[in-house]
């Protein structure tokens, strides 16, 4: 079953390559051009493109590697000086190159529902026809699977309790792009809690600083270490340019279409009252139209205080310390570790969207992946999921905006949907009475009212009601939700 729904994902990203781009493809056709002409050490200075090579290293030599095939294809894309070059030729190249490296998601995505006993089909399904991932990279095109894939296959080794590994996957993923900067702070506590740190705590409270590791330390150090010297190594001596690509902090607090995060609601209120105040009489020559003229820049708020660069890691830091403090506790017991370490991701990934600087509407992903993970896991995670993936998934619209386009986002939309409310409830059906919960009329299954209209107040079941059938192998110890052990 799993190669068949493959497959018929696979044909589905086919099906869309005529379709709409974004800039985001002459961005990636002109880092092809770039690395294919350039010597490393001009990669990060070359300009003659408004779209300059801002990413990692890895994902430079990824381009590099991937322009030493396009040259096969259509070699005129390769062109520096051939802005906007889209031949078809060159359109199938680069929908492919997407296709192909899809396959690193599936991998990943394999590997985590392996590890699966009840909703193992399910979880593949959901997160290899993930709509978000189809709109982002094989509609707008950007190459936002194979990197998840990198994240998930960390995952997996997580919950194998291969931990050099997790740190591993992860350190490579940070070197193609350096948003998952945002969710590192959950590896860090999470290894130096469960790895460094030898000997379990029997209450979760109280840690036993004498058990702490120096070798097992210096392993993750090393590892680390490693993969970042072999990404920055050959860039020594151009660090300064290559950060200042990396870091622009110039764009601005907005993405050009505002992620529905916490920033968009201030830039929001920022407008209401410049519009009353312009109504009681007071005048203000701010530029109203400055944070939505769909340009990347930087803007000053009429009414309300600029927000800085620094006061959204804060916010961010701040939202994440709470459930970071939590993952400290529960990864020194091995019972409660990894689910606890899936959870504090989804969380992190959440705050940086809602908090953090420039925020790009795709940025939610970076929640809903594990989300998809969880949902089969536990009843609550399985709600969570419900509502936030229909939300977040819809949030991706405006990416999409050509009218021709509308019944592809909803049929996708609304078919990953149908996959979720139907599937994802019935793992938590009584399989005593056989019989699906009856619900309200117009009540969406496993939610109350207020959580059909997203206005969620539903009250967390108890552990004992939350029952988990255990994983295969070493992992599957109880019946506890929380009921991963570590294999190590």
């Amino acid at each position: 079953m799993i190669t068949q729904v493959t497959l018929m994902v696979t044909a589905v990203k086919l099906l869309f390559m005529p379709l709409y781009r974004s800039t985001d493809f002459e961005v990636h056709r002109n880092w092809l051009a770039i690395t294919h002409n350039k010597s490393i050490d001009q990669w990060y200075f070359e300009s003659t493109s408004e779209w300059t090579l801002d990413y990692p290293p890895f994902f430079a030599w990824l381009e590099y590697a991937l322009s030493h095939v396009a040259k096969y294809f259509d070699p005129e894309m390769l062109k520096i000086e051939n802005l906007y070059y889209a031949s078809e030729v060159t359109v199938i190249f680069q929908r492919l190159s997407v296709i192909v490296l899809d396959l690193f998601y599936i991998y990943g995505v394999k590997q985590c529902s392996d590890l699966l006993d009840n909703g193992k089909l399910l979880v593949f399904i959901l997160l290899v026809a993930n709509p978000g991932l189809l709109m982002v990279d094989h509609i707008h095109f950007q190459y936002n699977g194979f990197l998840y894939g990198l994240m998930l296959i960390s995952i997996s080794h997580m919950i194998k309790g291969n931990v050099i590994q997790t740190a591993l996957w992860f350190a490579i993923l940070l070197n193609f792009k350096h948003i998952y900067m945002y969710i590192a702070p959950v590896y860090v506590v999470f290894l130096l809690r469960a790895y460094c740190f030898t000997v379990s705590s029997k209450d979760g409270v109280h840690t036993p600083w004498y058990s702490f590791s120096f070798t097992n330390l210096t392993k993750l150090g090393t590892t680390v270490i490693a993969v970042f010297a072999l990404s920055f190594g050959p860039f020594i001596h151009q660090l300064p340019q290559l950060f200042s690509r990396l870091f622009p902090f110039k764009r601005g607090l907005c993405h050009a279409y505002w992620a529905p995060n916490f920033w968009a609601l201030y830039n929001f209120a920022d407008k209401v009252l410049l519009f009353i105040l312009k109504k009681i009489g007071f005048k203000s020559s701010s530029n109203v139209a400055s944070m939505t003229g769909g340009l990347v820049q930087e803007f000053e708020h009429s009414v309300l205080p600029t927000v800085r660069p620094s006061v959204t890691f804060l916010f961010t830091l701040m939202s994440m310390l709470p459930a970071l403090i939590k993952l400290w506790h529960l990864g020194a017991d091995r019972r409660y570790r990894n689910m606890s370490f899936i959870r504090c991701l989804t969380i992190c990934a959440t705050c940086a969207f809602m908090f953090g600087w420039h925020v790009h509407e795709k940025a939610i992903l970076m929640a809903l992946i594990p989300l998809s993970f969880l949902s089969v896991l536990g009843e609550d995670d399985g709600k969570s999921y419900l509502i936030l993936s229909t939300v977040g998934h819809y949030s991706l619209f405006p990416l999409l905006y050509p009218k021709n386009l509308g019944a592809i986002k909803l049929f996708l939309l609304l078919t990953h949907c149908a996959m979720g409310f139907v599937n994802v409830p019935r793992l938590y059906d009584d399989p005593k009475t056989k019989k699906p919960r009856r619900r309200g009329f117009m009540i969406l299954p496993m939610l109350n009212w207020n959580s059909s209209f997203m206005r969620d107040n539903y009250k967390p079941q108890s552990p004992a009601r939350r029952s988990f059938n255990g994983l295969p192998g070493p992992l599957g110890q109880g019946e506890h939700i929380d009921s991963f052990s570590d294999s190590r």
